[in-house]
């Protein structure tokens, strides 16, 4: 039997591949750069925030010092102090600037025989009293004075008089030192001296050198309250 003309054989159209997901694909990819900026962002946030807290811990530090500092001055000034004949007095303490010179070691004897020691610096405060009063005492750049601080016992381990050691937060090495230069003696630089004729920047004034070189030395006791 023939088939009617009227029919016509209309095969199914083939079925068309899936487009790629692109679309889904660029917005994840959006997504996930966002979540990354974010995470960045907060943490850089919390590093600042570290930074801004551990700097202002500092600061606050400081201020207590220098407030406690002033407080012990007011204090001392208020209560009626005195030192011996041809010490000076400053923050509860007193202090002789030598005119003779002497070995370290023999310079620490001199001041016990006047009843103190070779000076041990405690703040900036003292260190700025000394530096400047050590321009009017200085006859020239060289005339140096013995302070307190000596690592003879070990190399690169500084300890005042007593034996406390240095407060690494709290020293006034000029540029460069210490050095421990042996061209002079062998044994190197175990003792330190200060001063600069002129004015030194920000108080650094500390040098070491070998401790058998005669120098002018700083003496401190206690002043007597009257």
């Amino acid at each position: 039997m023939s088939r009617p003309e009227s029919y016509i054989n209309v095969e199914a159209p083939e079925s068309q591949p899936a487009k790629p997901k692109r679309r889904s694909k660029v917005r994840s990819e959006r997504v996930a750069l966002l979540v990354l900026g974010a995470l960045l962002a907060a943490a850089l946030i919390v590093i600042y925030r570290l930074s801004f807290d551990n700097w202002l811990m500092k600061k606050n530090l400081q201020m207590l010092t220098e407030e406690n500092e002033a407080q012990r001055k007011d204090l001392t000034d208020k209560t009626c102090v005195q030192c011996d004949e041809g010490w000076e007095h400053h923050g509860g303490q007193c202090y002789y600037f030598s005119i003779n010179k002497s070995p370290w070691e023999d310079s620490r004897q001199e001041c016990g025989h006047k009843g103190g020691d070779l000076v041990k610096i405690d703040s900036r405060d003292e260190q700025e009293f000394l530096e400047r009063r050590l321009r009017d005492q200085m006859m020239e750049p060289a005339d140096r004075f013995w302070i307190g601080l000596t690592d003879s016992k070990e190399e690169g381990r500084w300890l005042w008089v007593g034996g406390s050691p240095l407060n690494t937060s709290l020293t006034f090495w000029d540029k460069r030192e210490p050095n421990n230069w042996n061209i002079e003696n062998p044994e190197g630089e175990d003792c330190v001296r200060m001063g600069e004729k002129d004015g030194s920047h920000d108080l650094m004034c500390w040098f070491d050198k070998s401790c058998k070189i005669p120098h002018r030395r700083i003496c401190e006791k206690s002043a007597v309250s009257v």
